[in-house]
Protein backbone atom coordinates (compact mmCIF):
# COMPACT_ATOMS: atom_id res chain seq x y z
CA UNK A 1 0.00 0.00 0.00
CA UNK A 2 1.73 3.46 -1.03
CA UNK A 3 -1.03 5.67 0.32
CA UNK A 4 -1.95 4.69 3.44
CA UNK A 5 -0.62 2.54 6.54
CA UNK A 6 -2.76 -0.12 7.27
CA UNK A 7 -2.88 -2.92 10.54
CA UNK A 8 -5.51 -5.80 10.80
CA UNK A 9 -6.86 -5.71 14.45
CA UNK A 10 -8.34 -9.01 15.57
CA UNK A 11 -9.96 -8.87 18.83
CA UNK A 12 -9.44 -12.50 20.49
CA UNK A 13 -11.49 -13.53 23.11
CA UNK A 14 -11.09 -17.75 23.84
CA UNK A 15 -10.27 -18.76 20.13
CA UNK A 16 -6.78 -20.25 20.89
CA UNK A 17 -7.52 -23.28 18.20
CA UNK A 18 -8.23 -20.40 15.42
CA UNK A 19 -6.14 -17.79 15.80
CA UNK A 20 -2.59 -19.01 14.69
CA UNK A 21 -4.61 -20.01 11.47
CA UNK A 22 -5.79 -16.39 11.19
CA UNK A 23 -2.60 -14.35 11.97
CA UNK A 24 -0.85 -17.06 9.38
CA UNK A 25 -3.31 -15.91 6.87
CA UNK A 26 -2.74 -12.30 7.38
CA UNK A 27 0.98 -12.20 7.58
CA UNK A 28 1.10 -13.73 3.93
CA UNK A 29 -0.13 -10.87 2.75
CA UNK A 30 2.83 -8.76 4.14
CA UNK A 31 0.16 -6.98 6.65
CA UNK A 32 1.69 -5.64 10.50
CA UNK A 33 -1.42 -7.53 12.40
CA UNK A 34 -2.45 -6.70 16.17
CA UNK A 35 -4.21 -8.89 18.31
CA UNK A 36 -6.66 -7.60 21.34
CA UNK A 37 -6.47 -10.08 23.93
CA UNK A 38 -10.47 -9.18 25.66
CA UNK A 39 -9.65 -10.89 28.58
CA UNK A 40 -9.54 -14.76 27.80
CA UNK A 41 -8.45 -17.36 29.54
CA UNK A 42 -5.12 -19.03 30.37
CA UNK A 43 -4.98 -21.37 27.31
CA UNK A 44 -5.69 -18.57 24.95
CA UNK A 45 -3.29 -16.03 26.25
CA UNK A 46 -0.43 -18.38 26.14
CA UNK A 47 -0.83 -18.87 22.08
CA UNK A 48 -1.47 -15.32 21.83
CA UNK A 49 2.25 -14.66 23.77
CA UNK A 50 3.19 -17.10 20.95
CA UNK A 51 2.14 -15.37 18.57
CA UNK A 52 3.34 -11.89 19.21
CA UNK A 53 6.97 -13.23 20.56
CA UNK A 54 7.45 -15.04 17.46
CA UNK A 55 7.49 -12.45 14.69
CA UNK A 56 7.91 -8.73 15.04
CA UNK A 57 5.24 -8.39 13.14
CA UNK A 58 3.10 -9.26 15.79
CA UNK A 59 1.45 -6.83 18.13
CA UNK A 60 -0.61 -7.76 21.39
CA UNK A 61 -2.57 -5.71 23.28
CA UNK A 62 -4.21 -7.26 26.75
CA UNK A 63 -7.14 -6.12 28.28
CA UNK A 64 -7.19 -6.84 31.82
CA UNK A 65 -11.34 -7.87 32.00
CA UNK A 66 -13.82 -8.88 29.20
CA UNK A 67 -14.91 -5.71 27.31
CA UNK A 68 -16.71 -7.52 24.92
CA UNK A 69 -15.98 -7.12 21.04
CA UNK A 70 -16.72 -3.39 20.51
CA UNK A 71 -15.17 -2.92 23.75
CA UNK A 72 -11.87 -4.45 22.36
CA UNK A 73 -11.89 -3.44 18.92
CA UNK A 74 -11.71 0.53 19.85
CA UNK A 75 -8.50 -0.57 22.07
CA UNK A 76 -7.28 -2.26 18.73
CA UNK A 77 -8.34 0.89 16.55
CA UNK A 78 -6.28 3.63 19.44
CA UNK A 79 -3.35 1.44 19.90
CA UNK A 80 -3.08 0.52 16.13
CA UNK A 81 -2.59 4.87 15.86
CA UNK A 82 -0.30 4.81 18.16
CA UNK A 83 1.85 2.14 16.32
CA UNK A 84 1.40 4.32 13.19
CA UNK A 85 -1.19 3.26 11.18
CA UNK A 86 -3.60 5.44 9.20
CA UNK A 87 -6.22 2.37 8.56
CA UNK A 88 -7.45 -0.12 10.57
CA UNK A 89 -9.04 -3.87 9.10
CA UNK A 90 -10.98 -5.03 11.91
CA UNK A 91 -11.55 -9.17 11.05
CA UNK A 92 -12.73 -11.88 13.19
CA UNK A 93 -10.49 -14.31 15.15
CA UNK A 94 -12.79 -17.39 14.61
CA UNK A 95 -12.16 -17.83 11.14
CA UNK A 96 -15.46 -16.64 9.53
CA UNK A 97 -13.88 -13.61 7.13
CA UNK A 98 -11.73 -15.12 4.19
CA UNK A 99 -8.18 -13.18 4.63
CA UNK A 100 -7.58 -13.95 1.29
CA UNK A 101 -10.06 -10.73 0.39
CA UNK A 102 -7.62 -8.36 2.06
CA UNK A 103 -6.23 -7.31 -0.85
CA UNK A 104 -9.16 -6.44 -2.43
CA UNK A 105 -10.29 -4.43 0.60
CA UNK A 106 -6.76 -2.40 0.87
CA UNK A 107 -7.11 -1.86 -2.54
CA UNK A 108 -10.26 -0.08 -2.26
CA UNK A 109 -9.15 1.71 1.17
CA UNK A 110 -6.38 3.03 -1.48
CA UNK A 111 -8.69 4.42 -3.55
CA UNK A 112 -11.34 5.79 -0.79
CA UNK A 113 -8.95 6.83 2.03
CA UNK A 114 -11.69 9.02 3.81
CA UNK A 115 -14.15 5.78 3.31
CA UNK A 116 -15.07 3.07 5.85
CA UNK A 117 -14.70 -0.31 3.51
CA UNK A 118 -17.40 -2.29 4.99
CA UNK A 119 -18.21 -6.02 4.50
CA UNK A 120 -21.03 -7.48 2.89
CA UNK A 121 -21.45 -11.83 3.82
CA UNK A 122 -21.55 -14.09 1.01
CA UNK A 123 -22.54 -16.78 2.96
CA UNK A 124 -22.43 -20.60 2.43
CA UNK A 125 -24.49 -23.13 4.03
CA UNK A 126 -22.86 -23.46 7.81
CA UNK A 127 -24.59 -19.73 8.56
CA UNK A 128 -27.28 -20.33 11.28
CA UNK A 129 -30.80 -19.43 9.91
CA UNK A 130 -31.89 -17.94 13.27
CA UNK A 131 -28.78 -15.53 12.81
CA UNK A 132 -29.58 -14.84 9.44
CA UNK A 133 -33.23 -13.41 9.58
CA UNK A 134 -32.52 -11.41 12.93
CA UNK A 135 -29.49 -9.51 10.34
CA UNK A 136 -32.20 -8.38 8.43
CA UNK A 137 -34.27 -6.95 10.93
CA UNK A 138 -31.05 -4.81 11.76
CA UNK A 139 -30.25 -3.85 8.82
CA UNK A 140 -33.27 -2.18 8.13
CA UNK A 141 -33.19 -0.62 11.35
CA UNK A 142 -30.09 0.60 10.05
CA UNK A 143 -31.47 2.04 6.60
CA UNK A 144 -33.98 3.64 8.71
CA UNK A 145 -31.55 5.38 11.07
CA UNK A 146 -29.89 6.72 8.31
CA UNK A 147 -32.69 7.71 5.95
CA UNK A 148 -30.31 5.91 3.37
CA UNK A 149 -29.57 2.50 2.00
CA UNK A 150 -25.56 3.48 2.13
CA UNK A 151 -24.66 0.54 3.93
CA UNK A 152 -25.83 -2.60 2.49
CA UNK A 153 -24.56 -5.05 5.94
CA UNK A 154 -24.09 -3.65 9.34
CA UNK A 155 -23.14 -6.32 11.26
CA UNK A 156 -20.03 -8.01 8.90
CA UNK A 157 -17.03 -7.68 11.31
CA UNK A 158 -14.75 -7.40 8.28
CA UNK A 159 -14.43 -3.95 7.79
CA UNK A 160 -11.65 -0.75 7.21
CA UNK A 161 -11.60 2.06 9.09
CA UNK A 162 -9.53 5.85 8.53
CA UNK A 163 -8.34 6.20 11.70
CA UNK A 164 -8.20 10.17 11.24
CA UNK A 165 -12.16 10.50 11.27
CA UNK A 166 -13.34 6.88 13.46
CA UNK A 167 -11.12 7.79 16.37
CA UNK A 168 -12.53 11.10 16.47
CA UNK A 169 -15.74 9.44 16.39
CA UNK A 170 -15.64 6.89 18.89
CA UNK A 171 -14.17 9.57 21.27
CA UNK A 172 -16.73 11.62 20.87
CA UNK A 173 -19.97 9.19 20.37
CA UNK A 174 -18.56 5.90 22.07
CA UNK A 175 -20.59 3.45 20.73
CA UNK A 176 -21.82 -0.02 22.51
CA UNK A 177 -18.96 -2.08 23.97
CA UNK A 178 -20.33 -5.62 22.75
CA UNK A 179 -22.04 -6.65 19.64
CA UNK A 180 -24.06 -3.49 19.42
CA UNK A 181 -20.89 -1.99 18.20
CA UNK A 182 -20.74 -3.23 14.89
CA UNK A 183 -23.77 -1.69 13.42
CA UNK A 184 -24.06 1.31 15.91
CA UNK A 185 -20.50 2.76 14.81
CA UNK A 186 -21.91 2.21 10.75
CA UNK A 187 -24.90 4.65 11.52
CA UNK A 188 -22.23 7.14 13.78
CA UNK A 189 -20.64 7.61 11.05
CA UNK A 190 -22.75 8.00 8.53
CA UNK A 191 -24.35 11.02 10.17
CA UNK A 192 -21.11 12.32 10.19
CA UNK A 193 -20.77 12.40 6.17
CA UNK A 194 -18.10 9.69 6.76
CA UNK A 195 -18.63 7.67 3.36
CA UNK A 196 -19.25 3.76 3.27
CA UNK A 197 -17.86 1.89 0.26
CA UNK A 198 -19.42 -2.10 0.33
CA UNK A 199 -17.29 -4.98 -0.87
CA UNK A 200 -19.01 -8.44 -0.70
CA UNK A 201 -16.27 -11.28 1.31
CA UNK A 202 -16.77 -14.62 1.56
CA UNK A 203 -18.26 -15.77 5.12
CA UNK A 204 -18.64 -19.30 6.75
CA UNK A 205 -19.65 -20.16 10.44
CA UNK A 206 -16.69 -20.78 12.42
CA UNK A 207 -13.52 -22.34 12.25
CA UNK A 208 -13.52 -22.99 16.06
CA UNK A 209 -16.92 -23.54 16.75
CA UNK A 210 -16.93 -20.92 19.45
CA UNK A 211 -19.83 -18.10 19.32
CA UNK A 212 -19.58 -15.56 21.86
CA UNK A 213 -23.10 -14.41 20.47
CA UNK A 214 -25.69 -14.56 23.61
CA UNK A 215 -28.85 -14.17 21.89
CA UNK A 216 -31.07 -12.93 24.37
CA UNK A 217 -28.59 -10.20 25.92
CA UNK A 218 -27.17 -9.05 22.75
CA UNK A 219 -30.35 -8.77 20.80
CA UNK A 220 -31.97 -7.03 23.68
CA UNK A 221 -28.58 -4.97 23.68
CA UNK A 222 -29.20 -4.40 19.89
CA UNK A 223 -33.20 -3.94 20.06
CA UNK A 224 -31.76 -0.83 22.86
CA UNK A 225 -29.44 0.44 20.46
CA UNK A 226 -31.77 0.93 17.81
CA UNK A 227 -34.09 2.93 20.19
CA UNK A 228 -31.35 5.36 20.75
CA UNK A 229 -30.39 6.12 17.30
CA UNK A 230 -34.42 6.06 16.25
CA UNK A 231 -34.17 9.04 18.69
CA UNK A 232 -30.68 10.40 17.05
CA UNK A 233 -32.20 10.51 13.79
CA UNK A 234 -34.66 12.20 14.83
CA UNK A 235 -33.02 15.16 16.22
CA UNK A 236 -31.10 14.98 12.96
CA UNK A 237 -34.07 14.36 10.41
CA UNK A 238 -33.40 18.01 9.16
CA UNK A 239 -30.16 17.51 8.09
CA UNK A 240 -30.05 14.09 6.90
CA UNK A 241 -33.32 14.87 4.59
CA UNK A 242 -31.55 18.29 3.39
CA UNK A 243 -28.32 15.79 2.76
CA UNK A 244 -30.47 13.62 0.80
CA UNK A 245 -31.87 16.15 -1.12
CA UNK A 246 -28.49 18.39 -1.82
CA UNK A 247 -26.68 14.99 -2.68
Amino acid sequence: MSGIRPMVVIPVYDHEHAIGHMVAAVRRHGLPCLLVDDGSSSPCARVLDALAAGDEGVHLERLPQNRGKGGAVMAGLRAAARLGASHAVQIDADGQHDPADLPAFLALAERHPAAIVCGVPRYDASVPKARLYGRYLTHVWVWINTLSLDIRDSMCGFRVYPLASVLPLIEAEPPGERMDFDPEVLVRAHWRGIPVVNRETRVTYPLDGVSHFDVLRDNLRISAMHARLFLGMLLRLPRLLWRRVAG
